[in-house]
């Protein structure tokens, strides 16, 4: 069966891509924290650990920004439309 998206809320999609863009960059901040150490430099700490929060602020508002765009669009074309089938639970 074909179904359309037509709406998309921006505000919970925001929510929910802000924490996963937080969550993809740990590792990130690992990676760099190691690098640090293991370079010996002495620098501060602090824009590592800022890193997934301005990612998880700025994904936040893109992704609200990018859902209000494809509301806007999809009213004008229609919204992106996917094949679904059900599948038995066990």
């Amino acid at each position: 069966m074909k179904k359309q998206i037509i709406s998309i809320a921006p505000v919970q999609t925001g929510k929910v891509f802000g924490v996963f863009y937080f969550l993809i960059s740990l590792p990130f901040l690992v990676a760099m924290a190691f690098f640090a150490f293991a370079k010996g430099s002495g620098g501060s700490i602090a824009p590592m650990l800022l890193l997934p929060i301005f990612y998880a602020i700025f994904g936040f508002i893109f992704t609200m920004i990018a859902a209000w765009a494809y509301n806007l669009v999809a009213g004008w074309v229609g919204g992106i439309e996917y094949t679904s089938t059900a599948i038995d639970e066990d």
